[in-house]
């Protein structure tokens, strides 16, 4: 019997794809190479019982400001968004903090008086405003006439810019160090265009939405779309790992959630992608601790994320040297304590942590010193904490999840053309050169992030496909 659709890949957009089709009365089967479904939205005890930690994603500002998710029955199926006092934290060394307060107000009262007015006027266009924001910034830029065409025009005038101009508008240190972290989340330089509208739509998600986890851990997103998905009547096969397109059963469409290097190999695209660029990586630590990180800044101990690395200039340099292929010094770190919204996560006065930092794509030096210089700079004593740690490098992360080549968390470089223009230059950027073979992955418009909207746009191309296939 020939299925209507096969995924390869159950990461969110995988699944999302899928269900997606399912909710549309197709017959689905999707397959997955490792053992549980979850790709980059997993949970796991990776050092020590009773510890559960997510190994990528686990902090959702996008997750639960999703279009695609919003419109899904996932409550239903156990998943529930849990949201921190504080969505994210900037400290100092002087033990003061910016704050990404779910109020505009807060958090641009702690930016100082110099440039509380100038992020009120930044963000104020929008505030009231991220149904019709996150339809038109999370779809392929060129399909169609935005939703909301003025506020479209407004961001993209403000945020196709640099980083680098954007915090020009501020005087102090903590704006522009705020704003560098949250464009840091793209991995590339502060001085690449839209990095500015990366800042934005980290700092709009947390005031209209939130920067929350998920209770028990990211493999919640991932379970409620399986079980969705299998509501539906689709068929989830894990491990099973796909090396030819000939393997699979025959069916109308193949959505793949793999990276566009695997999607050429399985689907004997040749030198379809030859062009396409991956990005830097990260160097990443998951902590078993005796008790909260003492942060200095009171605001970091609220927070349920937190960017370690005060100053623009330090944060700029640290993502600088990622991207040219220089080793750590003093890094940037985006760090998460799921613990402070769901103490559920580590025995009863026990914490997980979470923290990364930025390296060279395969790098394979040991940042495990760095990395804990840089946390006791701003939580002294953090060390005397420490129960256990599971360090990942590049290597480690490619082993995890195939997609992450090199380490490359982004499925992508974050810079030139590639920036909006994923995987390649084409009208329909999830179809491929071969009819009925689709890309879903975080390769594909909008890119990275735990959201499943390239799943959702994929998913759409392939029932615009079918059906004119059925025409015919």
């Amino acid at each position: 019997m020939v299925a209507d659709a096969v995924v390869v890949g159950a990461g969110p957009n995988g699944l999302t794809a899928a269900v997606e089709l399912a909710r549309a009365g197709l017959s689905v089967q999707i397959y997955e190479a490792a053992d549980t479904v979850g790709g980059g939205a997993r949970t796991e005890e990776l050092t020590l019982p009773g510890f559960r930690h997510d190994p990528c994603s686990a902090v959702h500002p996008f997750g639960i400001g999703s279009p695609a998710f919003q419109a899904l029955p996932l409550a239903r199926h156990g998943l529930e968004w849990l949201h921190p006092d504080v969505p994210m934290a900037h400290p100092f060394p002087d033990g003061t903090a910016a704050v990404l307060a779910r109020s505009v107000g807060e958090t641009a009262a702690s930016l100082g008086p110099r440039d509380a007015g100038t992020y009120r006027r930044l963000l104020a266009p929008y505030i009231g405003h991220w149904e019709s924001i996150a339809a038109d910034f999370f779809r392929p830029q060129w399909s169609g006439v935005p939703r909301d065409p003025y506020r479209f025009a407004r961001f993209g005038l403000t945020g196709t810019p640099p980083l680098s101009l954007l915090a020009l508008r501020f005087h102090d240190p903590k704006a522009r160090g705020m704003l560098a972290g949250l464009a840091g989340h793209a991995i590339t330089r502060l001085s690449q265009p839209f990095t500015g509208a990366m800042a934005m739509m980290f700092a709009l998600a947390g005031h209209e939405r939130g920067w929350p986890v998920a209770r028990g851990g990211s493999q919640a997103i991932s379970d409620a779309l399986a079980g969705y998905l299998t509501e539906l009547g689709g068929v989830i096969r894990t491990g099973v790992t796909v090396r030819k397109l000939d393997e699979l059963p025959p069916a109308r469409a193949y959505v793949f959630d793999t990276s566009p290097t695997a999607l050429a190999r399985i689907a004997a695209l040749g030198d379809a992608y030859r062009r396409y660029r991956y990005g830097p990586s990260v160097f990443k630590i998951d902590y078993a601790l005796d008790g909260p990180v003492p942060w200095t800044a009171p605001e970091a101990r609220r927070a349920g994320t937190v960017h370690v690395g005060p100053t623009y200039t330090e944060i700029g340099d640290a993502l600088s040297r990622a991207v040219t292929g220089r080793p750590p010094h003093t890094p940037f770190l985006i760090t998460a304590q799921p613990g402070v919204a769901d103490p559920s996560r580590a025995p009863e006065g026990k914490h997980v942590f979470w923290a990364y930092g930025h390296v060279p794509n395969g790098w394979h030096g040991d940042a495990t010193d760095a990395v804990e210089r840089q946390i006791e700079r701003f939580a002294p004593g953090f060390r005397d904490l420490v129960l256990a740690r599971a360090v990942t490098g590049p290597a480690g992360l490619a082993a995890r999840n195939a997609n992450y080549v090199g380490g490359d968390i982004g499925c992508g470089a974050f810079s030139g053309f590639q920036t909006v223009l994923r995987p390649r230059l084409a009208a329909i950027p999830y179809a491929t050169s071969r009819p009925g073979v689709f890309l879903c992955s975080s390769a594909t418009p909008p890119g990275p992030g735990v959201h499943g909207m390239s799943g959702h746009n994929a998913a759409r191309a392939v029932l615009r496909h079918l059906r004119r296939t059925a025409r015919r």
